[in-house]
């Protein structure tokens, strides 16, 4: 149902900054190709903690009801970067003029005006609170942060996820070790197998994008080292600890299977307690097999799409194909790991017909558990154009019925936005895996 009481007017920002609405010109957002008024299902408040975007070279657009028209207003566009925890549902509709510079590479999305606040195309789809910090005073991160310097002053990774994760870039999932709750990050890993474009840590010199929101880890860490993080997380959040491989600052973690498993078995070992995940692309079969063994919880495959020709023109993959993807969760879930899919939602692309078919196929056939509605980080009109000639035409319909009808064709599914927390091994409702076809 609608969250709004008055039909949602068009947002702008003058040269000053300064973020504005327009009496006469109502909303307009994008999925994809499509340009229309956001559908009465989406549009939920602003959530807390969300930020504001002005977009350079791009001219806010508003439908007039009185022509009946699309204008251009002549002010910036104005998007929102909602807040973890929610999954965006369109994009916002501007003009672009020649020579705007590409977007760097966040998520855009869709905002507009009514009862007295602003509004952004959306859905919450998880309600765990792990990456809220409004109520986290500045001072107290930092004394963290700044103590487990002091403390381990000889181990890198502390070093990297503190001075670079914390730090610098914010990272909620380093944030929330430095202060010794929920889900740990262990980067482990330079290099990929995939060269996404909308890649956050690392772009081609040829990139249209060449500054990305983090780099990539410096070094390569030892067991030594991951396993004493470890060991501090699970004594710090004694309730519900999760570890996980695989961050935006690094590469693909499965490009050094033998690293993790060793950091797993050593902990494990010990007694270690918790969920140990792995975040990847899933592209190294045998990798899969060798972390299950080595006590692995839970596998996360990112994934832009179930479409074989779009997931490869994202992600282009070196050394794998999507068949391996599918081989690695089909070998996850046989061996009792529970698998998400890291999904990135692109409304328009994502929210189709055809993705809803492939995507069905790919989670009843090879055993998916969960998926996590994530967005996908990137200039929208970018993306659009790269995977454009690859999508047949085909009227979106929208993430709460895309998520609706998935769920009734795959009723096992769990859905969210963060890693769960498991134990050290998971119950999965999942089927077990169907032979590959």
């Amino acid at each position: 149902m609608s969250k709004t009481k008055d039909t949602p007017r068009m947002v702008m920002a003058d040269e000053k900054g300064n973020i504005y609405d327009d009496p006469q010109l109502l909303m307009v957002c994008r999925r994809g190709g499509e340009w229309s008024l956001p559908r009465p299902d989406e549009l939920i408040p602003l959530p807390r903690e969300s930020e504001l975007f002005l977009l350079p070279g791009r001219r806010a657009v508003g439908f007039d009801p009185d022509s009946g028209n699309i204008e251009c207003a002549g002010q910036a566009a104005v998007a929102a970067f909602v807040a973890p925890g929610h999954t965006l549902s369109a994009h916002p509709a501007y003009n672009t003029e020649t020579g705007a510079p590409p977007l760097p590479f966040f998520a855009y999305g869709a905002v507009g005006f009514a009862d007295g606040r602003l509004h952004v195309c959306a859905r919450r789809v998880d309600a765990d609170p792990r990456q809220q910090f409004a109520d986290v005073a500045e001072t107290r991160m930092e004394q963290s942060a700044r103590r487990l310097l002091r403390q381990y002053p000889h181990n890198r990774l502390i070093g990297h996820i503190v001075n670079n994760c914390v730090l610098r870039y914010a990272c909620p999932a380093a944030r929330n070790f430095a202060l010794g709750r929920y889900e740990a990050p262990l980067p482990t890993q330079q290099a990929c197998n995939a060269r996404c474009v909308g890649c956050i840590s690392e772009q081609d010199a040829d990139s249209p994008v060449p500054v990305t929101p983090q780099r990539r880890l410096a070094f390569m860490p030892d067991a030594r080292e991951i396993v004493e993080i470890m060991r501090l997380h699970e004594q710090r959040e004694v309730r519900r600890p999760i570890y996980s491989f695989g961050q935006g600052c690094e590469g693909d973690p499965l490009m050094d299977a033998e690293l993790l498993a060793r950091s797993i078995e050593t902990f494990r070992t010990a007694g270690g307690k918790g969920t140990i995940n792995c975040n990847t692309n899933a592209g190294h079969t045998q990798a899969v097999i060798r972390l299950a063994e080595a006590g692995l919880t839970s596998l996360r495959v990112s994934l832009s799409s179930a479409r074989e020709d779009i997931y490869h023109s994202y992600h282009r993959p070196k050394n794998y194909a999507f068949s391996d993807v599918r081989a690695s969760i089909r070998a996850a879930r046989a061996r009792g790991i529970f698998v998400s899919l890291n999904l990135l939602f692109f409304p328009g692309v994502t929210d189709t017909e055809d993705e809803l078919a492939a995507l069905a196929r790919l989670v009843e056939e090879n055993g998916v558990s969960m998926v996590q509605w994530r967005n996908l980080n990137i200039d929208p009109e970018w993306y659009f154009s790269t995977v454009r000639g690859l999508c047949k035409p085909s009227p979106c319909m929208g993430l709460a019925a895309f998520m609706k009808r998935l769920r009734k064709t795959c009723p096992w599914l769990r859905y969210g936005y963060f890693n769960p927390w498991l134990g050290e091994k998971a119950e999965i409702a999942a089927p077990a895996p169907m032979e590959a076809t």
